[in-house]
């Protein structure tokens, strides 16, 4: 099924540079994004492959995507969205100190703004828990366009727990979770976790290979589409 306005996305990793974004840009509208958990291009033998690229500030500060480039970096680049702080609710940073943080250094750029990306933590203090005393710490102060409750929702990461059935589990998770995801009028973009290949993933995150497996990934080693990958367009 094809999605309804381009909702699909490639979730890009840093170790990518020898993959083409380009290879799921057919021309049809279906994958439409790409992001690489940084301000600055995707990794690529191809740029953005012809994508529309987000650029996310993974984090409050960092050497990769320092917050003093963010602004002159979405003005080079010529971001129409944002993305902001990676799974800040399991890396230390506190509700009130992300809402200080994003009124003085998101809110001034004039494009869209995601709150940032929790994870499905139902711990308190985690994962939506966490993302509503951000909002509550903001006092109406933090200006977005996207979260996960009440308005369009970005899906930035999703895929089966290395599903004991490896690929073809994540194929068939897949299969019923894009056609649900693409006619949902609340989904803006979603992007299934990871746009890379086995070998890459398992040489470069191995705990991420681990937690997920590398069913779910969507290029195959020789950089071709994937199972996965071929369901995306």
């Amino acid at each position: 099924m094809a999605a309804e306005a381009g909702k699909r996305g490639l979730c890009w990793p840093y170790y990518n540079g020898s993959l083409n974004p380009g290879v799921f840009n057919n021309g049809d509208g279906e994958v439409v994004a790409i992001y690489d958990y940084e301000t600055y291009a995707p990794p690529s033998t191809n740029g953005n492959g012809g994508l529309g690229f987000i650029g996310m500030q993974r984090c409050t500060d960092c050497d990769s995507s320092p917050i003093a480039d963010l602004a002159s970096r979405q003005a080079a680049q010529g971001w129409a969205t944002v993305f902001t702080l990676n799974e800040p609710d399991i890396n230390g940073i506190s509700p009130s100190d992300a809402a200080s943080w994003y009124i003085q250094y998101v809110n001034p750029l004039a494009i869209k703004k995601s709150l940032p990306a929790v994870t499905s933590s139902t711990n308190s203090g985690q994962g939506l828990s966490w993302l509503s005393e951000m909002i509550s710490a903001c006092g109406g102060q933090c200006y977005y366009d996207y979260i996960n409750l009440g308005t369009q929702i970005v899906v930035t990461e999703f895929a089966l727990q290395n599903p004991a059935g490896g690929q073809a589990d994540q194929v068939a998770f897949y299969q019923q979770a894009f056609p649900f995801l693409d006619g949902a009028s609340y989904i803006q973009l979603y992007f299934p976790f990871v746009a890379t290949s086995p070998s890459l993933f398992s040489s470069n995150d191995a705990a991420g290979a681990a937690y997920v497996g590398t069913g779910s990934c969507l290029y195959n080693d020789d950089g071709s589409p994937s199972a996965v990958g071929n369901l995306m367009y």
